[in-house]
């Protein structure tokens, strides 16, 4: 049997924090439910004479992410309201840290760049419903930076 990643180790998913710098200004973003970046590799198939595997060759990578936050922030909102009123959609960094004290590894902290809102952004929103409004949003980004990578265990199973 190999070794294995310890259950004291792995990360908690509501220890850490998300800042926004917009217009020069950072701020912590309170009230964010979720929040997750990708990176989708786009690829071209590529066959050859001779066999029938299909190979694929890699030539970019699609930058996104999606989130949900508590209704009552304005962040995205000033954002959507400057693009309908000016015609300039704001740009924005983005920085994530995972930081669950409980664990080994650490913390990590990944950094994005010329990020910009993509999709719907509610305005208002009522629902007789709901006792906790949240919304979900989603974003491009352009850029990103590995600020503080994550330690190996101290230890494993096995």
């Amino acid at each position: 049997m190999g070794k294995y990643l310890l259950a004291k180790d792995t990360v908690n998913g509501a220890e850490g924090k998300v800042f926004v710098t917009v217009n020069g200004k950072q701020i912590e973003v309170a009230g964010m439910k979720n929040i997750t970046t990708n990176a989708e590799i786009q690829g071209t198939d590529m066959r050859v004479i001779g066999t029938r595997t299909i190979q694929n060759k890699a030539n970019g990578a699609k930058q996104t992410g999606t989130g949900n936050i508590y209704y009552g922030t304005n962040l995205w909102t000033d954002m959507v309201l400057e693009y309908i009123n000016t015609g300039n959609m704001p740009q924005f960094d983005l920085q994530i840290t995972n930081e669950d004290p409980s664990t080994s590894v650490g913390t990590q902290t990944m950094a994005y760049y010329g990020c910009q809102l993509t999709g719907t952004i509610p305005l208002s929103i009522l629902n007789s419903e709901e006792a906790m409004l949240s919304y979900d949003f989603n974003f491009s980004w352009t850029r990103v930076a590995k600020l503080r990578g994550f330690n190996e265990p101290m230890s494993y199973g096995g």
